[in-house]
């Protein structure tokens, strides 16, 4: 044990930094293997709905609702039980129960089928991010979270980007007329084989959580007079606050609607310019990985930098350059002429999109309870998966069947970010208001507490 700081009246220590950065690697790859399960569907869209008779509006609700169903709900109970129970062991049994699930999804014979084992996807991955951030912020101070949290995040990048890769070879494999033949399932059409690829190395990986320590937990001041951590003392305490979280989660949760609607992003490309479903996904791998990461761990690094020279509302302030990276680029993206200039689009977006995922629950947990960390942690990506996964794909989907036709799909795409993007931009100067308003209080309860202890 090493760094320590002033909380509750008593001095707090957190792990030894190889410890809490092992911890810290060891989640970010459980979490790259999430978003390969979860974005793989989006690359493999034309053979499913061709292989299984599916309509746009069903697609959407696979890409959409199917993994938010339980993905949002479950998140509070996984969220109740991180703050009480074993939280190794929770994400040991959410990286089994995803990665079965994302197999099976190879094994869909029909819409009911599939929309199941995408169901089954969302509990898994509900039990991740609310014991992941509470395991980390158990393992550093506060002014030393943005790093790790950032190097969390860059999961979501780095799963897209593998994703890219793993459904680009498997299409490009297809065409080569190869046949796909698996012991005990026979031959298997290059989508199914895809799934089961990709999910069935999360089975190994889960293996270790099991086994791992637990980081001791840390009760450090909060300001916040509730200090049971029952789910209803949270429920009121989010409550008496409601303008600052609503304000707060509108800049996250119009980075989902526009980061998910994006996963029509193949098809558009396909029936807009022509462009092959594997070409799409090298190239997009690639500005993934050019841009996304490098963008999460400097706006990490800004964070904990500028935080420890005096700016505690450094993470808002990403946030927030963040929105006029994503809103802007999400409506263009879709209309450029050509798919080149598109993906120079996609690329900007991308920044947007990597600011606000860095620090998004650094800036969440400046203001949250500890003993409500794993419940708010879970609302928080209970809110932002609803909203982003049932409008993000779904409207792009209702839209293309039902306003622009198959062909106008790069209509339908735009409109997400133009429809959610300018409230958000026109709220920002209330929402850093009622933030400062939040800072300002668990700040003066930690003064109190070194105050009382000296």
């Amino acid at each position: 044990m090493t760094d320590s700081t002033v909380a509750a009246g008593k001095r707090v220590s957190y792990p030894a930094p190889a410890v809490a950065w092992t911890m810290v690697i060891l989640l970010t790859l459980a979490y790259i293997l999430s978003f390969v399960d979860r974005y793989i569907l989006s690359l493999l869209v034309e053979p499913i709905k061709a292989d299984l008779e599916l309509t746009d509006t069903q697609i959407g609700l696979l890409l959409g609702p199917a993994f938010a169903l339980f993905y949002a709900t479950m998140g509070l109970p996984f969220g109740w039980l991180a703050d009480k129970k074993r939280r190794t062991w929770i994400v040991g049994f959410g990286i089994a129960l995803w990665s079965l699930a994302t197999a099976l999804s190879g094994l869909a014979k029909n819409f009911a089928q599939m929309f199941m084992a995408r169901m089954s996807v969302g509990v898994g991955e509900a039990t991740m991010s609310p014991c992941a951030m509470s395991m980390i912020a158990d393992s550093f101070p506060k002014e030393e979270r943005g790093k790790p949290i950032a190097v969390y995040s860059t999961a979501m990048s780095l799963g897209a980007a593998l994703a890219s890769f793993v459904g680009a070879a498997i299409l490009t494999w297809a065409k080569s007329g190869a046949e796909i033949s698996l012991p005990l399932l026979g031959t298997v059409a290059p989508w199914q084989f895809a799934f089961i690829v990709v999910g069935l190395p999360g089975l190994l990986l889960s293996a270790v959580f099991f086994v791992m320590r637990e980081p001791v937990r840390q009760h450090v001041v909060t300001g916040a007079g509730d200090e049971s951590g029952s789910f209803g003392e949270m429920l009121r305490y989010v409550g008496r606050r409601w303008a600052t979280y609503l304000s707060f989660m509108s800049i996250i949760c119009v980075m989902t609607i526009i980061a998910y609607s994006h996963g029509w992003n193949p098809a558009m490309f396909s029936r807009t310019w022509g462009w092959t479903a594997e070409k799409y996904a090298v190239v997009n791998a690639f500005v993934l990985l050019a841009v996304a990461p490098l963008t999460i761990n400097v706006a990490g690094w800004m964070s904990d930098k500028m935080t420890a020279q005096g700016r505690p509302d450094t993470p808002l302030l990403i946030l927030m350059i963040g929105v006029f990276f994503l809103v802007p680029s999400g409506v263009a993206m879709p209309l450029m002429p050509s798919g080149e200039l598109a993906f120079v689009m996609i690329a900007i977006n991308t920044i947007g999109l990597a600011m606000i995922s860095a620090v998004g629950v650094t800036a969440l947990l400046n203001i949250v309870p500890s003993t409500m960390r794993g419940q708010i942690v879970a609302l928080y990506y209970m809110c932002m998966s609803i909203t982003g996964l049932v409008l993000g794909p779904t409207s792009v989907g209702l839209l293309s069947d039902y306003v622009f036709g198959a062909d106008g799909l790069r209509y339908a795409v735009a409109l997400p970010a133009l429809i959610f993007g300018i409230p958000v931009i026109l709220l920002m100067p209330t929402t850093r208001r009622l933030y400062l308003r939040e800072l300002a209080a668990f700040d003066a309860a930690e003064k109190a507490a070194e105050t009382s202890q000296a």
